[in-house]
């Protein structure tokens, strides 16, 4: 029986095998770090907060219970927390935060451990092949086979210490693309709250165009009692109730439809609030009061500050600065680098030898010729600058209209609001006057029913008014870029006090 050697097993190898297998579970282990650059500082704590206006206090309470009847202000509270807008913004500035550290650790050097273990076997004698027997007369002919174990661990070092200004240039292309990342989640928070305003009113329109639609019913029956009245005595023909009855049937559809707009301003709200549409969610219904009297600013000044307010102007400026940065980054890439490099090599034949090796050194690579690759990327680089720039100067003509647009709606909507007052009690007593006079025969059915069709549009009109004045100022408060929770929450307050 032969008898084989075994090498001992070096313990380094064994605690180097042990350190690898912990490794796949580092985390079981060691404390690793989350954030080591503090990248996401720089982003706000929750979706519903924005990180580049510090006055907005973030409205996401853990313990925050859901209210049985939802005020304005809970509306928007529930609205930048839930909505999935708001989200997906916050979602993209934590990514750009990732991209920033991505940028940053291009400071920091590289360090890398492998570990190749091998098994080889080599023969070594004479003889005209290894498989030949050998055994009795053939014992002069001898092979000897040597097997062999390899272990090589490397630990490499790799660190970049000049390229001419890429390193850099990538890093203010992630902090400026975090920038405006920030800006837009803002600008999103912003179109989240008007949203959630714009809903909320129009569920208090639409009931109120409900209760104007049923109030028109309700006139068209009166008419058409009267008409029927008459007809049965003799005093009217018989197309004047069927007159009366048209208007009345046209005022049922109306009503019908007015019912189904106030389920969907329900179900609207409640989606741009991040629920599920319910017909149990109680809504508060917002202060009666109209119009205040307001000092008179001048439209040309409040377009010259939205500039300086609206979030997605300053992201569109953020974009042009990472892009400016993008092209620098480009550039560089044509010029050399040049880094430190070095490695530690345990060779171990174990059994037979162990040879350890180092190098330390500095390593310039030169880029000669690509191909014209970065040729083509600084100027898709310089192109992407001139886009953006566009965008921005775009986006600028688009504030100017906006805050126009919504600064003559809101004045229109404040002298309509007043208007329709006088023209509801107008359209009311003309109303009755050609209901009396028709009751009394005095009156024909088209004069009634022209009467009843202008009081209903009258009814409409107001309730419109009344809301779009509400809705208005907070469009134009959006279209300045200054429409932000703690201002809507003071002034529904302030009205509140004063109801």
């Amino acid at each position: 029986m032969t008898r084989m050697n075994v090498c001992p097993f070096p313990r380094w190898l064994a605690g180097g095998l042990l350190l690898i297998a912990a490794g796949a579970r580092a985390e079981n282990f060691l404390p690793y770090p989350d954030d080591p650059f503090g990248t996401r500082a720089g982003v706000a704590t929750g979706p519903g907060r924005a990180a580049v206006a510090a006055d907005w206090a973030d409205p996401c309470r853990i313990d925050r219970k859901p209210p049985k009847t939802w005020s304005l202000p809970d509306v928007m509270d529930q609205a930048l927390c839930h909505n999935p807008q708001t989200h997906q913004a916050w979602a993209n500035a934590l990514f750009q935060a990732t991209q920033l550290g991505q940028a940053e650790a291009a400071y920091l050097p590289t360090v890398n451990f492998t570990m190749p273990i091998s098994r080889s076997r080599n023969t070594a004698g004479s003889g005209f092949s290894n498989s030949i027997a050998i055994s009795g007369a053939g014992a002069g002919i001898t092979n000897r086979q040597n097997e062999f174990t390899r272990v090589s661990p490397t630990l490499n070092i790799n660190y970049l210490l000049l390229d001419f200004g890429g390193r850099e240039a990538r890093v203010e292309l992630a902090r400026h693309a975090l920038e405006a990342a920030n800006w837009s989640h803002a600008a999103t928070l912003q179109t989240v709250l008007f949203q959630a305003i714009q809903a909320y009113y129009q569920v208090f329109a639409s009931n109120a165009s409900l209760e104007a639609a049923e109030a028109t019913v309700r006139s068209n029956e009166e008419a058409l009692k009267a008409a029927s009245f008459r007809y049965e005595v003799g005093a009217a023909a018989l197309v004047d109730k069927l007159q009366a009855q048209t208007a009345f049937n046209q005022a049922e559809v109306n009503r019908q439809t007015a019912a189904g707009n106030a389920r969907v301003a329900l179900g609207t709200l409640a989606n741009v609030m991040g629920l599920k549409p319910r017909d149990t969610l109680q809504i508060e219904p917002p202060a009666t009061d109209g119009p205040v009297e307001e000092r008179e600013r001048d439209v040309q000044a409040m377009i010259e500050e939205a500039k300086g307010l609206r979030p997605d102007l300053a992201a569109a400026e953020a974009q042009i600065k990472a892009a400016e940065s993008n092209v620098q980054s480009a550039r560089s890439g044509s010029l050399p680098t040049l880094s430190l490099v070095g490695n530690f090599i345990y060779d171990d034949n174990i059994g037979v030898r162990q040879t350890p090796s180092w190098v330390v050194g500095v390593q310039m690579a030169v880029p000669l010729f690509t191909g014209f690759l970065n040729t083509y990327q600084i100027h898709g680089a310089e192109v992407q600058v001139a886009q953006r720039a566009a965008d921005r100067d775009k986006l600028d003509r688009s504030i100017a209209l906006d805050v126009w647009r919504a600064y003559y709606q809101l004045h229109t909507a404040k002298e309509t609001l007043r208007s329709t007052e006088d023209l509801l009690a107008a359209a009311t007593k003309s109303e009755e006057i050609a209901l009396g006079r028709y009751k009394a025969g005095a009156g024909n059915i088209v004069e009634l029913l022209n009467a009843t069709a202008s009081l209903a549009n009258a009814r409409f009109q107001r309730v419109q008014s009344q809301y779009n004045w509400r809705i208005g100022k907070a469009q134009l408060a959006q279209a300045i870029g200054a429409l932000d929770l703690g201002a809507m929450t003071r002034e529904t307050a302030g009205r509140g006090k004063g109801r």
